[in-house]
């Protein structure tokens, strides 16, 4: 890292020194890789340690960086992927080795969730929980309801042990043809339950992605998948062909 003139520039010195930053995390360091401490990084800055703190603060909002307990400051590694175009047509599940079943439960879902299954409000249905980990860390946290309709041949498969059943019931879904699928996508705030799957605060900026399944002409599962706003980005299209890297090295393709 060099060294910048901060005083002759007219936006705050926390942002300049941010874009400075950025640049160096690009050619100087590594995924993974921990930074210098806060006092080494003013001085060779010239800026107060709570200007450094504001440009690493909007570094780890925007995914660069990452604050790890015990480690320190590292680098973050590249965003991952959310595929959300209409190309990708799959039952959870199937083939995708990313995520990781954790458990299945029998409950009643939450009323928004049985009105889009269109199934009576006081019916139970399979609640699948999955988790998705990249570079060693949490980076999303997924609820896969299914009506009991849809696997009808689950009441077949004994086992105490619920991430078995949550993969049984994933097979399970698989056998049904699947006629399509559609998704939403909306930017919110990590829940409490949310937040310690994710290793995040309460509050943090999340993106939503719900995914309704169709088949024999009725909804049969609903995705609630909830990502880290500041460890993923968006694809569209059949082949997610929309992406944005840092780097001077990579290309936008």
């Amino acid at each position: 890292m060099g060294t910048t003139h901060l005083e002759s520039v007219p936006e705050p010195k926390y942002w300049h020194l941010k874009t400075v930053l950025s640049e160096a995390l690009d050619s100087e360091f590594t995924v993974g890789e921990i930074l210098p401490n806060e006092r080494e990084l003013a001085a060779r800055f010239g800026v107060a340690r709570a200007t450094l703190r504001q440009a690493l603060e909007q570094l780890e909002l925007e995914g660069r960086l990452q604050r790890r307990r015990g480690v320190g400051t590292t680098v973050a590694p590249p965003r991952v992927g959310v595929a959300v175009g209409t190309g990708q047509q799959a039952w959870p599940g199937g083939g995708d080795d990313a995520w990781r079943a954790v458990d299945s439960t029998d409950a009643v879902p939450p009323s928004t969730v049985a009105t889009a299954l269109e199934i009576p409000c006081e019916q139970s249905v399979h609640i699948v929980r999955r988790s998705r980990v990249s570079h060693g860390q949490p980076v999303a946290a997924e609820l896969l309801y299914v009506p009991h309709a849809s696997v009808p041949d689950l009441s077949a498969i004994d086992t105490a042990n619920q991430a078995a059943r949550a993969r049984a019931v994933l097979r399970e879904l698989q056998r049904l043809p699947l006629d399509t699928q559609d998704r939403a996508v909306e930017l919110g705030s990590a829940r409490a339950d949310d937040a310690k799957e994710l290793d995040r605060l309460p509050g943090a900026p999340v993106l939503v992605v719900t995914t309704r399944f169709f088949a024999a002409g009725r909804t049969a599962a609903l995705s609630v998948a909830t990502y880290r706003a500041d460890t993923c980005r968006l694809t569209f299209g059949a082949s997610g062909g929309v992406e944005i890297h840092h780097g001077p090295e990579r290309q936008a393709s």
